[in-house]
């Protein structure tokens, strides 16, 4: 079996409020998995922030999808995130000043910050008109 048919896939309109449904989707692969729920709270922090950030970028000038996949491999979790938005890496942006006050400190970066603490890997590739972000995390 190819890596590709290992992967749970739907397609979603992205936009905040389909966050529930993609959350939903997700849930629900790693649950039937037996994925912990220690684990499964980070990993939603991840979609969610991945996932808000397609739904507030990505699609300037109009309406858009993100594509969702959701593998589960022994104790190994992989969910990629695809859209044809803008094209943006967010791990090439700048890692946020965490030692600087609350006040001082730059808008926006912390989301994806996050997600590279908390999980074990997290890639992008822009490839075929498509932004590419995934990450996986070792469950046990």
């Amino acid at each position: 079996m190819s890596e590709e048919g290992l992967f749970k896939t739907e397609v979603f309109i992205a936009k905040t409020p389909e966050l529930a449904a993609v959350w939903d989707f997700v849930s629900s692969e790693l649950a039937s998995h037996g994925v912990p729920d220690a684990e499964m709270m980070r990993i939603e922090l991840a979609v969610e922030e991945v996932f808000v950030n397609i739904a507030s970028y990505a699609y300037p000038d109009g309406d858009g999808d993100a594509k969702v996949s959701v593998a589960v491999i022994n104790d190994d979790v992989t969910i990629r995130f695809e859209d044809r938005g803008v094209p943006f890496d967010p791990l090439k942006a700048d890692e946020p000043d965490t030692d600087a006050p609350l006040e001082e400190r730059e808008i926006g970066g912390l989301g994806i910050f996050l997600v590279k603490e908390m999980m074990d890997d997290v890639r992008y590739e822009y490839k075929d008109g498509k932004n590419i972000l995934t990450f996986s995390k070792h469950t046990l």
